[in-house]
């Protein structure tokens, strides 16, 4: 099973680490070093300005290795000294690390039906450059969007490495997220929405364009919207869930993610957290998957549409402007609406119920529409679960609405991106002396 660990599931400010495949132990000198440069630019990342004498306190190592791990990250241009603070009465003062801006830089772009929407960020998180253009591709046919990607890393690049030394910044990795399920090679096996099976999307890009020759990650969005939301509310609260579950209904779908321990579980087939195929009805409508009475076949756009009486073949163009129509007469207690929503929300219950069997989240969150008619789903949902609850009260989860709304898949993206360079500082170069 791949996993995207990205995080410890720890609070604000932990160090943390990002893998695929899991977190592995340090088995040598190599791995030992890099874990522990892990370590200290993760803590300085979190709270600096920091001194050398804070960086061990923190970490637990002594400090002559404190001082060879700081000199290396201040050799690789990742950190710089920003100047001293009083050490207190009597002693020298302190000289404060903190990172260096531009130094690495992750460009992430999210793949929808009909757009890339794409950023720019440092090891800051702070985002540098963004753009939004439409792709024009065809159903089932990558090449546009392949020689879109190309395009934005070359602009991105361009103008993201501006915040930093022109000479000194790296582009660390491009993050590309895609509607489908993404296999272990990282191959896009299958996109409904875009209509491509086993697309080398990683390959294609490279083809397109050899001078891309950074490492780059392709991910799915909704896992990247669900550790995005998970760390938000980690953030936010500091409370950590040890399963996190996340849905949202956008306009052509419902995706999700499973978040377990800090790891997004993307399960054998690139399917885990795939809340809008769970069936509710295996009597129920055809759903595009193959299946029949999915959960978005009840909760979807295009479902409230058809239950509320309206023709969803007249918004085919437009299904946002469905759903605004759907949503106003909704607010306005038409009938049809409130018993399509009523019906959503008990097919929405029947899934939860199945992901809290199987995987028994603390939280739940509810994203994209969801989260806007919340005040009609979640007390229907509670009601449907009534019985159980009365019976083991303790199972319930907490379900809440997401934090970051439409800029989660980018922003997960971005930080994923991040991530690896915090996990793994070795993979920066040291700079030249002349800057180079």
């Amino acid at each position: 099973m791949r996993n995207i660990v990205i995080g410890p599931g720890a609070p604000s400010g932990t160090p943390g680490s990002a893998t695929i495949g899991g977190v592995n132990s340090p088995t040598g000198s190599a791995d030992v070093r890099r874990r522990n440069l892990s370590l200290v630019l993760r803590h300085i990342a979190a709270f600096g300005p920091c001194a050398r004498t804070e960086l061990a306190e923190a970490t637990g190592l002594v400090h002559a290795s404190i001082t060879a791990l700081t000199a290396e990250l201040i050799g690789s241009g990742l950190v710089h000294e920003v100047g001293l603070a009083s050490s207190g009465a009597r002693g020298r003062p302190r000289r404060l690390l903190e990172l260096a801006p531009g130094r690495v830089l992750t460009i992430a772009i999210q793949v929808t039906q009909s757009r890339l929407v794409s950023a720019g960020t440092d090891l800051s998180g702070a985002v540098l450059w963004r753009d939004e253009r439409e792709h024009g591709a065809a159903f089932g046919d990558p090449r546009p969007v392949v020689r879109a990607i190309a395009e934005i890393v070359h602009e991105a690049w361009n103008e993201v490495r501006g915040a930093g030394d022109r000479k000194r910044a790296q582009l660390a990795r491009v993050v590309i997220a895609v509607p489908g399920a993404v296999v272990e090679d990282e191959v896009v096996a299958d996109s409904i929405l875009l209509g491509w099976r086993r697309v080398d999307l990683r390959s294609l890009v490279r083809a397109q364009d050899p001078t891309v020759s950074c490492p780059i990650s392709i991910v799915n969005e909704a896992n990247m919207a669900a550790f995005a939301e998970y760390r938000a509310l980690v953030d936010r609260t500091g409370r950590v869930p040890k399963v996190f579950a996340y849905l949202r209904v956008v306009r052509t779908g419902i995706g999700g993610g499973l978040v377990v321990d800090g790891s997004v579980q993307t399960g054998g087939h690139g399917m885990a957290g795939e809340f809008g195929h769970i069936p509710v009805s295996f009597d129920g409508p055809a759903c595009k998957c193959g299946d029949h009475g999915c959960l978005v076949t009840y909760l979807g756009v295009r479902a409230l549409l058809v239950a509320a009486g309206l023709d969803p073949d007249e918004y085919d163009a437009d299904l946002e402007r469905g759903r605004v129509e759907f949503d106003r007469r909704l607010r306005g207690g038409d009938p049809a609406a409130v018993r399509a929503l009523e019906t959503g929300a008990r097919a929405l219950a029947t899934a939860l119920t199945a992901v809290c069997r199987v995987a028994d989240p603390e939280q739940v969150v509810l994203g994209g529409h969801l989260a806007a008619w919340s005040d009609w789903l979640v007390p229907n949902v509670l009601r449907h679960l009534a019985g159980r609850r009365a019976v083991t009260p303790t199972d319930e989860p907490v379900i809440s609405t997401d934090l970051l709304g439409e800029d989660a898949t980018l922003r997960g993206a971005l930080r994923y991106g991040c991530e690896t360079v915090l996990d793994d500082p070795t993979s920066v170069p040291l700079v030249d002396a002349d800057g180079g």
